[in-house]
């Protein structure tokens, strides 16, 4: 079936048991989501409501749409380099149809069956701008950690670091107080959250964030809260409202979007895979991939951000007791409750804590470690990872994933073809050659011929045999456009120099090939041999 939400799944031999285990974990999912959800969109240049209002909105619609049991969407930090840099070159009005926009192609790539192919893109892409990605948002964080006084953070690398420079002796000393005992709560909170009973379940970013509020009120500290900065958040429901689209502004966005699909697709998938292994599940990929579409699609219009899969999030739900996509909508209702009673209270939330918890996300998405490990891979490996982890700091996440895609490629090609090989057939096992050398060759040909290693069947055009030339294509597990031909151009050669070609083992996807290129009409039925014994008898008969 193309639409199939897991959610119709999920209820059978459901208990009253589980309800309460799924109410419980959607509730302290919500908790956890809510600090993250106004960082995230702070640290994209949003308003705080505008990061709730998308955990309500597309979180809902994920968990009820998605093809994952457990997964817990929202925005997530991979978005904020990408997102910051839209608002601050676009506007936001024009970041909500890029979000739309990448909804759109989304769902698109869940309906044509798309999402396996996400897996296809290699570890050390994904492992270099996720780390990229890590230290752009640690950066992004320094300003409200510190308390520098900048009146705007750049969205370019350089002129961040400039910026930052100048503003170094404007450090408020308050702020970064909270900043660092927002980080050490956090810290500590994790190394004893186990002994800690019932309040184990309540996570170290809230304890923070709460901690944080309740110092910054009762001492009237001169910090920056979302008060001061945004006038604190809304106590109403996100309201629909159409976006402003025009074709001169959408043209656009059709890049940017692109970006954020892909990465959005590759966030979920990943996170859908890891929630895969914890509850020993399999997702649907396409499904979730259409869901986080139609999130994505809606959300904007509700003024929220980009959304997907949360790895964070989701693994709480897993450990909180969550077991099916009721968890996820618990989740975004609790945060709509948040929102309706306890708006006010968001007030007095210092900026300093949440770019404490931003830096902790921060430094728990990267993969540091292979960075440590890098000298145990190979060069090629070692330079996609790093050329796209610079590359995603420095320029821009498009071009990063670019260049390491096209590294990966070019490096999967020089591997294959390396592995193909073309060698003469071995005298100790077909003595019978011997006496025919230079009238009668045999070749045996392993691997793939594609357009990377075409150069095999090129290099025995440079030494033909007089009479009959011999290839044992049993080993041959591919062949492609160019492959077929090279093959027909060296068949064309052999028959102007009056050379009988003897083609042996070809079969399976080999000879599919060669039945589509009509191949297989171009030469003589009799000079197909099922192996290279009855090829060299064959032709040392005539």
């Amino acid at each position: 079936m193309l639409f199939h939400p897991r959610i119709f799944d999920s209820f059978k031999g459901y208990n009253r048991a589980l309800l309460i285990k799924d109410v419980l974990a959607g509730i302290t999912v919500g908790i956890v989501a809510l600090p993250l959800a106004m960082a995230f969109a702070i640290a994209s240049g949003l308003k705080p409501e505008t990061g709730i209002f998308t955990a309500i909105v597309a979180g809902g619609l994920i968990s009820l749409l998605g093809g994952s049991r457990v997964q817990i969407g929202g925005p997530a930090g991979a978005f904020i380099v990408i997102v910051y840099g839209i608002v601050e070159h676009y506007g936001v009005a024009n970041l909500l149809v890029a979000t739309a926009m990448s909804g759109v192609f989304l769902l698109l790539m869940g309906i044509f069956r798309l999402g396996t192919l996400v897996r296809f893109i290699p570890v050390a892409v994904i492992i270099g701008f996720t780390n990229g990605i890590a230290v752009l948002i640690g950066l992004s964080q320094i300003k409200d950690f510190f308390g520098l006084s900048i009146d705007k953070m750049p969205a370019e690398f350089f002129q961040a670091i400039q910026a930052l420079y100048q503003a170094a002796d404007t450090v408020n000393p308050t702020a970064l107080a909270i900043a660092c005992g927002s980080l050490a709560i956090i810290i500590v909170w994790k190394l004893i959250q186990k002994h800690l009973g019932w309040f184990s379940h309540l996570p170290g970013t809230v304890v923070a964030m709460v901690a944080a509020t309740i110092v910054t009120s009762l001492l009237n500290l001169p910090i920056d809260t979302i008060g001061t900065r945004f006038g604190g958040i809304p106590s109403s429901l996100p309201h629909f409202e159409w976006l402003p689209i025009s074709w001169s502004t959408a043209q656009f966005m059709i890049a940017p979007a692109l970006t954020l699909a892909l990465l959005g697709a590759i966030e979920s998938l990943l996170c859908a895979r890891i929630a895969d292994g914890l509850i020993h599940d399999r997702h649907e990929s396409n499904q979730e991939l259409m869901a986080q579409g139609i999130a994505n699609i809606v959300s904007p219009f509700f003024g929220g951000m980009p959304a997907t899969g949360t790895i964070a999030r989701t693994v709480t739900n897993i450990e909180s007791g969550g077991t099916t996509p009721l968890a996820g909508i618990v989740h975004s209702l609790t945060l709509l409750l948040v929102i309706l009673f306890a708006a006010p209270l968001a007030k007095n939330i210092p900026l300093a804590s949440l770019a404490a918890i931003l830096m902790y996300v921060a430094w728990n998405m990267g993969e540091w470690k292979k960075f440590v490990d890098l000298k145990q891979f190979r060069l090629p490996y070692r330079l996609t990872i790093l050329s796209v982890f610079i590359l995603t700091v420095v320029l821009d996440l498009t071009v990063a994933v670019q260049v390491g895609l096209l590294s990966a490629f070019i490096t999967f090609i020089y591997r294959i073809s390396s592995l193909s090989r073309c060698e003469p057939a071995d005298p100790n096992l077909f003595p019978e050659l011997n006496q025919h050398r230079g009238q009668i060759d045999a070749y045996r040909i392993y691997g793939a011929i594609f357009f990377g290693a075409v150069k095999l069947l090129e290099k025995i055009e440079e030494n033909l045999p007089s009479r009959t030339l011999i290839l044992d294509l049993k080993n041959v597990i591919y062949i492609d456009t160019s492959g077929m031909e090279t093959l027909a151009e060296l068949t064309h050669l052999c028959k102007i120099r009056n050379i009988t070609l003897i083609i042996c083992g070809l079969d399976h996807q080999p000879y599919e090939m060669a039945q589509r290129s009509a191949y297989l009409e171009s030469i003589k039925p009799d000079c197909l041999y099922p192996d290279l014994s009855s090829g060299i008898a064959a032709a040392i008969a005539n």
